[in-house]
């Protein structure tokens, strides 16, 4: 396994469509334990190829305490919505230190594929469900912070790349 390299918003890389995964092989099961890995190290709780740079359909997600119950979701779609919304606060791996709320449905079903191609649904509630729509978000080219007000999505930019530009100063770049 590998650690992999996170997109930082804005990238313009953040903002490709994912292509379903069709071939499911050795390949795509490296893919999903490194990022896994790249997820645990960050640390978060839910990463989509497409901040890896990788642009196939694919999240990886574990919501819990322990860090034990990886779910890997491949080529996600959600097929019911819950009327109910609610605000939670976001943050993002390619939007580092930054948190905001976001309303979405409360609860969601989603179906998916495994690594073995194998399908699935599963009914996500609270950060699960918060979380899964987040990362099928990214698979469709879209940052959370995109609901967020343009001053603040402004603001968040501005701040972002100066970040970026003191770190690249101090390494000497």
């Amino acid at each position: 396994m590998s650690k992999l390299n996170i997109l930082r918003y804005p990238d313009a890389r953040l903002y490709k469509i994912a292509k379903p995964v069709t071939v499911f092989d050795e390949r795509l099961k490296t893919l999903i334990a490194d990022m896994a890995e790249t997820m645990y190290d960050a640390p978060g709780v839910g990463l989509a190829a497409t901040q890896v740079d990788v642009h196939e359909r694919l999240v990886v997600i574990d919501v819990s305490e322990e860090g034990n119950q990886l779910i890997a979701f491949i080529n996600p779609e959600i097929i019911w919505s819950s009327e109910d919304k609610r605000v939670y606060d976001e943050g993002c791996l390619s939007v580092p230190g930054i948190y905001d709320g976001v309303e979405r449905p409360s609860e969601v079903k989603v179906r998916a594929l495994d690594a073995n191609g194998q399908p699935f649904e599963m009914h996500c509630k609270d950060l699960l469900a918060v979380c899964i729509q987040h990362e099928i978000d990214h698979l469709n080219g879209k940052v959370f912070v995109e609901y967020l007000s343009p001053l603040k999505r402004n603001r968040i930019k501005t701040k972002l790349q100066k970040e970026e530009r003191e770190q690249q100063r101090k390494a000497g770049r």
